[in-house]
Order: C-alpha cells, then structure tokens, then sequence
C-alpha cells in the first residue's frame, strides 16, 4: 500500500521552477502512484494560488494551460481529506498550522516540504509524523520498495 503524504506548496512550485531534482522526483512519485498525497481545502487553494505567481510563471517552461493541467493531474491522485479538528496554536508560522491538520486528519506519515525548521518548530508533538526534505523524503521510498 502506498504511504500518505502532505506535499507542501513549495515543493510543488519548484517543481514547476526546475528541469530536474528531488522536488519534481517527488511530484513524479506521486504521479505514477508510489505515493497517495492527501489535500485540503487550504492546501488546495495554496496549490492553486501559486500557478500564476510571477515568481513561478517567470521560471517555468510551461505555459498557463499547462501548468493547469499538471495541477490537475496531481489533484487526481490525491485524496481528498477534511479537518474537523484544529491543532492550534501550534507552529509559530499560522499559516503552515494546516499542514499539520492536514497530515494527521489524513493519517499522512510524513509532510514533505523544503521547510523543515519551522514545520518541526511545533508545542505538540506528533511522534508518528516526519517532516522530511524531498531528497530525504526520496531516499526513505527507495529504502522501503523491496
């Protein structure tokens, strides 16, 4: 069974941003089903908001259609997870509170992200969560695929 994991935005923008490496590795797994990322309301709307930053679409080899379908794409693998439980305050950055939410209402076994130092920053522990690098988050799959 594949793990469940939150991918956070920013690993999905530079995805989109670069030609090669461990963010677009990470999307790629999730595409091809060798992992069932989990999504939100909030994660969701982050996903979406990011298409049209300049700071992607001026990096970005593709175009606005594209990264749309890409984006959907990525959607149709995930499964769609509600919060009906609010762990907060918790992080010292409230607007990364909701990845937190997100991973333990969907049971995710870890949350990748290229922000670990305040994703691990947390008063509530959850011991059975990772927050994990896409590189790292890479190696822990190689290491468990028999």
């Amino acid at each position: 069974m594949a793990p469940r994991v939150v991918i956070d935005t920013n690993v999905f923008a530079a995805a989109l941003t670069s030609v090669a490496g461990s963010n677009r590795s990470v999307i790629r797994q999730c595409l091809e089903g060798a992992v069932v990322p989990v999504v939100g309301a909030a994660l969701f709307h982050e996903y979406e908001s990011i298409l049209d930053r300049p700071s992607v679409t001026s990096r970005c080899s593709l175009n606005s259609v594209e990264r749309g379908e890409l984006l959907d794409a990525f959607l149709g693998c995930c499964q769609w997870v509600r919060i009906y439980y609010l762990w907060r305050p918790n992080l010292r950055d409230e607007a990364d509170n909701h990845l937190i939410e997100l991973a333990v209402a969907g049971g995710a076994a870890c949350i990748v992200t290229n922000n670990t130092r305040d994703l691990r920053s947390g008063e509530l522990l959850f011991p059975e969560l990772t927050v994990v690098t896409p590189s790292a988050f890479l190696k822990l799959l190689r290491k468990s695929r028999p």
